[in-house]
C-alpha cells in the first residue's frame, strides 16, 4: 500500500499548553485507522490538522503529496470531515445544503442532482431533502453532514466522533459507509470512544496518551482484548 499521509515531528501547543508531542506516523491508501485516546489526548486536534482546519506550532503534514498548511486547498479537496460542528447552514434545506458544497467542490452541474439524491437516500434523508436543517433532530443533522462529507467522493475521510446523536439505525448506516469507504480503496481516521466498534471496524488502531501516540498496531484484536490494551497503554478501563 502506498503512503497516502506522511506526518513528521508534528507539534502543536495552545499558548504554551502542548497538546501534540512531535508525532511521526505514515497512514497508507486504503487504511481504516481507529484513532482512541482519553479526552485531551489529541484526537481532535491531530484531526483539524489534517483537515486544514488549524495550522501545527512544529512539523510537517503531507496529504497526498500535499504540504499543509502551505497548500491547504489542494488537500481539502481529497478530505471529507465529519467533526464535533456540523458545516451545514440551518436555513437552508438539506439538498440546498448538499447543492451548496457541490458548488463549492466543483462538482459537474450535469451529476449534481442526481448524486445529491442517492446520498439523501443513502443517509436515510431521502424525504427529508426539502426540509430546513432547523427542524432536524440532532442525529438527523449528523446524517446530513456525513452525506456533505461522502458527497465529493474523497480520498480521506476523517470522521471524530461520528456516531454521536445517531440512533441504531443512524450507527448501522454509518458503519455501512465506513466498509464502503475501505472496499474502495478509501483511507479512513475515525476517532471514537466505541472500543467495541474500534476493534470491529478498523483495520489500524492508534492510542494518543500525553499527546504522543502510545500504540500503533494491526487492529487484529477482539473487543475485550482492545479493551485490556487501551487500559495498560491509557490507565483509563473506557474510552
Amino acid at each position: 500500500m502506498t503512503s497516502l499521509i506522511q506526518i513528521r515531528a508534528l507539534t502543536k501547543a495552545y499558548d504554551l499548553l502542548p497538546v501534540l508531542r512531535k508525532i511521526d506516523l505514515d497512514i497508507a491508501r486504503g487504511e481504516c485507522v481507529a484513532l482512541l485516546g482519553a479526552n485531551g489526548s489529541g484526537k481532535s486536534t491531530l484531526l483539524r490538522l489534517l483537515s486544514g482546519m488549524s495550522k501545527p506550532t512544529g512539523g510537517t503534514i503531507n496529504v497526498g503529496g500535499w504540504e499543509l498548511p502551505r497548500e491547504a486547498a489542494a488537500v481539502r479537496g481529497q478530505i471529507g470531515m465529519v467533526g464535533h460542528k456540523g458545516l451545514i447552514y440551518e436555513t437552508l434545506t438539506a439538498r440546498e445544503n448538499l447543492h451548496f458544497f457541490a458548488r463549492l467542490y466543483n462538482l459537474p452541474a450535469q451529476n449534481r442532482d442526481a448524486r445529491i439524491t442517492a446520498l439523501l437516500e443513502r443517509v436515510g434523508l431521502g424525504k427529508r431533502g426539502e426540509d430546513r436543517v432547523r427542524g432536524f433532530s440532532r442525529g438527523m443533522q449528523q446524517r446530513l453532514s456525513i452525506a456533505r462529507a461522502l458527497l465529493h467522493e474523497p480520498d480521506v475521510l476523517l470522521l471524530d466522533e461520528p456516531y454521536t446523536g445517531l440512533d441504531q439505525d443512524g450507527s448501522a448506516m454509518l458503519d455501512g459507509v465506513i466498509h464502503e469507504a475501505r472496499g474502495g480503496g478509501r483511507t479512513v481516521i475515525l476517532s471514537t470512544h466505541e472500543l467495541d466498534r474500534a476493534a470491529r471496524l478498523a483495520s489500524r488502531v492508534l492510542i494518543l496518551a500525553r499527546g504522543q501516540v502510545a500504540y500503533d498496531q494491526t487492529a487484529d484484536h477482539e473487543a475485550q482484548a482492545l479493551i485490556g490494551i487501551y487500559a495498560q497503554t491509557t490507565g483509563n478501563r473506557t474510552a
